[in-house]
């Protein structure tokens, strides 16, 4: 479990717009006349995906449409669905719930240990740790996982008035996760990003005689209505938290460790020192 992405094994729960669109690839597929498999060759596909995209249990990859088009018609009705099925390509069920709320946050808090955030991801960070997952994953699979990630990222834009937070521990850039290159780019992107009005992002270094956050990562969302949820995440699975004594302490700890870190200012120093470094 990576950021709300599912991993091997985990396709997207079943939702009506999945469903409704394998329906789709379904009827054009028998209309031109094509088994499974014989669709599946042409469009480079197995005969088993070509069956659970159909089902509606498989997010197609983004290139599946254009592919899938020119052999069935050119009709225009997969090209044009497909955008309604991009908000969440890969999302774990668990994750969904927070997802949603996700997009019409207005504070967004993230205090994050084990990796870097998703919506603070490059692509080659985020296919690194793609590329990593045990069990392996296939390429249909991070090609997914990267457009569900990539996708969510536009809220850092597209959301001005969304306050974001980020508080990230010192040791996920020195772990040079992805090799030197990767991890130059990924300081430079996390710096460019933090040039935003509404972001706002903070080192935890690693020599801290206290420390409120050794329970591990933590979410906090605002809703547009006031009201703070949060989320948490663990190896395969994840927890919704609504109830608002839990969410209080969340927040105290989190409040805690905004203290506790490196200000704004000197995180942004030690993200340019360490560049230099690489």
């Amino acid at each position: 479990m990576v950021d709300g992405v599912v991993g091997t094994g985990g396709e997207p729960e079943s939702s009506d717009s999945l469903r409704t669109f394998g329906a789709v690839v379904q009827a054009l597929r028998e209309h031109a006349g094509l088994s499974r498999e014989e669709f599946g060759d042409l469009v480079g596909l197995s005969k088993h995906t070509v069956a659970s995209l159909e089902l509606g249990r498989r997010m197609p990859d983004p290139t599946f449409p254009d592919r899938a088009e020119g052999v069935l018609g050119n009709t225009g009705a997969l090209r044009k669905s497909a955008p309604c099925l991009s908000r969440q390509p890969g999302l774990a069920a668990w994750f969904r719930r927070w997802a949603r709320l996700e997009a019409t946050a207005i504070t967004l808090y993230t205090y994050e240990c084990r990796l870097i955030p998703g919506l603070l991801q490059t692509e080659a960070y985020a296919r690194t740790l793609f590329t990593n997952q045990l069990p392996p994953m296939d390429d249909e699979q991070i090609e997914a996982q990267w457009a569900a990630r990539a996708e969510r990222q536009r809220l850092l834009r597209e959301r001005p008035n969304t306050a974001f937070a980020f508080i990230l521990e010192e040791h996920l850039f020195r772990r040079h996760t992805g090799g030197l290159e990767v991890t130059r780019k990924l300081i430079d992107h996390v710096l460019a990003i933090a040039e935003l009005r509404n972001v706002e992002i903070q080192v935890m270094p690693t020599e801290q005689e206290t420390h409120a956050g050794l329970d591990g990562p933590m979410r906090l969302l605002e809703t547009p209505e006031n009201k703070w949820f949060a989320y948490c995440e663990g190896q395969e699975s994840g927890q919704f938290i609504a109830d608002s004594k839990v969410v209080s302490m969340l927040q105290m700890r989190y409040a805690r460790m905004r203290s506790q870190a490196l200000t704004l200012k000197d995180s942004l120093s030690l993200l340019q020192r360490m560049r230099g470094e690489l």
